[in-house]
């Protein structure tokens, strides 16, 4: 049997290829892939903007079934009993438990994280990411059984976007009755927003495009900030304090990939205010900073990159526990066959859609 992968041969540019299935290896899973999500990295990948990455294999946020088992795979990482033809969702990057970085106890910083996702898809086992009909799920590379309750299009965004803001929410230690303010209404943005809202604060959303700020007031914000209508950083600056009683949100998320936000998010937080900057992550991409106004405030800032992988686990539990109030499944507002991913990824650059997701069959 051959699986079909989608090859950027270099930035804007696609072609596809065909390759035998592999077997799974030991500690290894193959998996038929349901459903894959266009996520901001790509679109920073697809642009030409990523550091490293301008040609292979793309595709990380997805949810697939089990095809072939490795010897020694009988539980995913929580424990749960796994077979053939089970739903599951598994961390993009490695965990190798052994370099430095995860000796120190920081496991999203393993330095062999992207050790297979790199590679060229001509490169067995071919299926380095999700934007193909099949997925390699290696060793060290931590998944989890997706709960029955959530959809394939609610899963689908558990990897990454919905992992990332909760481990972002937690490292700012987000309290009950705390006012955070969530620059961005994307996919991180919109599970930010019910996250959020479930850990007791008062969600603050700024956006441009009107029809994403909706798209947040039905993910819980309690208020909606238009950049088009708040057009001024002074305007946006009283809007918050005028929400927060004068003094400014405690906490504040970068969840635009755009440098001019990072450097308005310290004027919106309170003194002692905490900044996650989940959004920006191509280096050179610059904007001025205002490094004086950082420390007389004192602003902690709090950069994420990728998370520890058993925030995987907890946001599929939290998806489970919350699938009947927050409109997961309809966070994905376009869908695409596999063939059609480089018209997905130019509309969600563009942003005429929101999230774009790709249905394999």
């Amino acid at each position: 049997m051959k699986g079909k992968v989608a090859i950027m041969t270099e930035p804007g540019k696609l072609q596809f290829a065909e390759y035998e299935l592999p077997e799974a290896g030991p500690g290894s899973v193959l998996v038929k892939v349901v459903r894959t999500n266009v996520c901001g990295s790509e679109l920073h990948i697809w642009q030409g903007h990523h550091p490293t990455k301008k040609s292979g294999v793309m595709g990380h946020e997805m949810v697939g079934r089990i095809e072939r088992l490795g010897a020694g795979v009988e539980t995913d990482y929580a424990g749960n009993p796994v077979k053939v033809g089970d739903r599951v969702a598994a961390a993009y990057f490695l965990t190798c438990r052994r370099c430095r970085s995860c000796q120190q106890g920081q496991f999203h910083l393993c330095e062999n994280a992207y050790k297979y996702w790199t590679k060229d898809a001509e490169e067995a086992p071919h299926f380095h990411g999700s934007f193909a009909t099949h997925y390699y799920i290696h060793p060290d590379q931590y998944f989890y059984k997706v709960p029955e309750n959530v959809p394939d299009a609610a899963a689908a965004s558990a990897n990454c976007a919905l992992s990332q803001v909760y481990y972002g929410l937690e490292k700012a230690y987000v309290h009950y009755g705390d006012a955070v303010v969530v620059q961005g209404a994307g996919g991180l943005g919109l599970n930010a927003c019910a996250l959020a809202k479930e850990f007791g604060a008062t969600v603050i959303v700024i956006d441009a495009v009107p029809s994403r700020l909706e798209k947040a007031r039905a993910f819980g914000a309690d208020y909606l900030i238009n950049l088009q209508e708040y057009d001024t950083l002074e305007k946006r600056v009283n809007a918050v304090n005028e929400i927060t009683g004068g003094k400014g949100a405690d906490v504040a998320m970068e969840l635009t990939g755009v440098p001019a936000a990072f450097l308005e998010g310290i004027h919106l937080l309170r003194m002692g205010g905490r900044y996650v900057s989940i959004g920006n992550i191509s280096p050179g991409q610059l904007a001025p900073f205002d490094p004086g106004l950082m420390t007389r405030k004192s602003i902690q800032i709090i950069p994420v990159i990728r998370y520890d992988p058993w925030y995987l686990n907890k946001s599929l539990a939290f998806l489970s526990r919350t699938i009947g109030k927050y409109p997961f499944g309809e966070m994905l507002d376009a869908d695409f066959h596999l063939e059609e991913i480089g018209v997905a990824l130019d509309k969600s650059a563009s942003r005429e859609i929101t999230r774009a997701s790709i249905i394999v069959k």
